[in-house]
């Protein structure tokens, strides 16, 4: 049996993550900050057998490495690592503190940097393995309010690509996906309906993505369908990062036909 774990795993995309993962037979290492969540999602899932909880800061790092080497040890082996723990501070960049850029670059970039230098010999003992770095389309294009989370994203998208060139002698591949948005419990409550409005606008397939869509990338990048894919930074997003302006104008122009 194949063994991942995934960070940030007690909601959201981490949790439809670890969902699709159990139902393609791997065992699970569900670790994430918030321990009353991470108890509410293994009841959930409802896999003692196949599941492991871990309750971790992911920016520290000495408890970071030893819920690594403890899933290793629980399961035997480690066979793929799914970065997704984040966080965010929506202000403006003159009004970001220190602390709270500091913060932010703590989980969002060195967490994902801890997590494969502890996990990466762990997998290289088994003869392999595939990391997955959750980035976000904030990395890919800049937006307002996102100082500290689009630059610890960007940052991100560049260090896959240093880790899978650095990692792939050992068989380990490293790939990242870029979401954009997407219809979580945190985005239902934050976007108002003029901001869902406006992504909808720009979004060429003119909708959210679900959580499950996310899972399924992640899946693959991780299984052995994926066995000639690494370095890469993979935008979920419905078209999001790959447009530019005018859209709107331009279905309202059909609609008008």
């Amino acid at each position: 049996m194949r063994v991942v774990l995934i960070t940030g795993a007690a909601r959201g995309i981490g949790l439809a993550t670890a969902r699709r993962f159990l139902a393609e037979g791997w065992r699970v290492a569900l670790l994430d900050i918030e321990a009353t969540l991470l108890q509410a999602a293994m009841a959930d899932v409802a896999q003692p057998e196949a599941t492991l909880a871990l309750n971790c800061d992911v920016a520290d790092a000495p408890a970071l490495v030893a819920a690594i080497h403890r899933t290793h040890a629980h399961f035997g082996r480690l066979d793929a690592l799914v970065n997704n723990a984040g966080t965010a501070v929506f202000k403006p960049m003159l009004e970001t503190t220190p602390e709270e850029w500091a913060r932010v670059l703590a989980v969002n970039l060195t967490g994902p940097f801890l997590a494969v230098q502890a996990a990466a010999p762990l997998m290289a003992e088994g003869g392999g393995g595939a990391v997955v770095n959750i980035t976000s389309i904030s990395g890919l294009r800049a937006s307002t309010l996102r100082v500290a989370y689009g630059t610890s994203k960007a940052a991100l998208a560049h260090l896959t690509k240093q880790q899978a060139v650095e990692l792939a002698g050992l068989g380990i591949r490293v790939n990242a996906v870029a979401p954009g948005p997407v219809d979580t419990a945190m985005a239902k409550a934050v976007h108002t309906p003029e901001i869902r409005r406006d992504y909808h606008d720009t979004i060429p397939l003119n909708r959210y993505g679900l959580e499950s869509e996310l899972a399924e990338t992640i899946l693959f990048l991780c299984s052995d369908r994926a066995s000639y894919l690494t370095g890469q930074v993979i935008a979920v997003d419905g078209g999001f990062e790959a447009t530019g302006i005018g859209l709107p104008t331009l279905r309202a122009d059909r609609r008008n036909l």
